[in-house]
C-alpha cells in the first residue's frame, strides 16, 4: 500500500507499548524492595517512589505515543470510513480512554508507593482507573461485536477479544490469587490496553487493510 504519514504514525503503537515495558522492568532496580509479583505498576511512579524520576524518563514515550498512535487511529477510521457505525465508535471510545489514562494519571498520580488509598489525590486515582477499565471494555466489547459482524474487520476483533480476555483474568486473579500475586494479575488488565493499541497502530501502518482491498475489488470489475 501507499503508506502516509498518518499510517506510519502506527508504530508510535508499539514503541508506546516497548516503552513501558522497559519502564516497568527497570524501575524495578531503582526502587528497594519493590516485588513486581506483590506491587502495582502505579506504585513504581508514585509521587514518593525512589523510581519515580527515572520511571518519567522511560515511560515518555509511551506516555506520548499512547496518545498519538489511538488518536491517528479515530481521525483514519473516520476519515476513511471503515466499516460500520459500531467499529468506529469502538475505536473513538478507546481513544477518549487513552485521553482520560494520560490526563488523570498525570492529574491524580498516586501520593505513596504501597501505601493504603487515603488522600483525595489517591481515591481520584481509582476513578480514573475505573473509568479507564470500563472505557476499555466497553470499547473491546463493540469491537469484538462488530468483527464478528463484518468479515472486514474481524481480525481487530479477533485481537480485542484476546486483550478482552486478559483484562478480566486481571480482577479475577486480583480475587483469587494471594496477595503476594497481586502484582502478577494487575500486570494482565494494565497490558490489555497497551498491547492492544499497539495492535490498534499496526492495524493503523497497514490502513486496516481496507483501503487496498477496495481499490482491488475496482480494479476487477474494469
Amino acid at each position: 500500500m501507499n503508506r502516509k504519514l498518518i499510517n506510519w504514525i502506527g508504530l508510535t503503537g508499539l514503541a508506546a507499548l516497548i516503552s513501558y515495558a522497559l519502564a516497568a522492568y527497570f524501575c524495578r532496580g531503582a526502587f528497594p524492595g519493590y516485588n513486581w509479583m506483590e506491587s502495582a505498576v502505579s506504585d513504581l511512579s508514585a509521587e514518593t517512589a525512589p523510581s519515580r524520576q527515572l520511571w518519567d524518563k522511560l515511560s515518555a514515550l509511551y506516555s506520548a505515543g499512547s496518545i498519538v498512535c489511538a488518536t491517528c487511529a479515530a481521525i483514519y477510521v473516520s476519515e476513511i470510513k471503515i466499516s460500520t457505525r459500531l467499529f468506529r465508535v469502538g475505536i473513538y471510545l478507546f481513544t477518549v480512554m487513552n485521553w482520560i489514562s494520560k490526563i488523570g494519571f498525570e492529574m491524580f498520580a498516586l501520593d505513596d508507593a504501597g501505601k493504603q488509598i487515603s488522600s483525595l489525590q489517591e481515591v481520584m486515582h481509582m476513578v480514573v482507573t475505573a473509568l479507564v477499565v470500563i472505557l476499555s471494555m466497553v470499547s473491546l466489547v463493540m469491537l469484538i461485536i462488530a468483527g464478528i459482524r463484518n468479515k472486514e474487520v474481524r481480525g481487530v476483533g479477533i485481537w480485542a477479544a484476546v486483550f478482552f480476555a486478559m483484562m478480566l483474568i486481571g480482577p479475577v486473579g486480583m480475587q483469587v490469587l494471594p496477595p503476594q500475586y497481586f502484582g502478577i494479575a494487575e500486570r494482565f488488565s494494565i497490558y490489555s490496553a497497551i498491547g492492544f493499541n499497539a495492535v490498534l497502530g499496526f492495524y493503523l501502518f497497514n490502513g486496516f487493510g481496507i483501503k487496498d482491498k477496495k481499490k482491488d475489488e475496482g480494479s476487477n470489475g474494469h
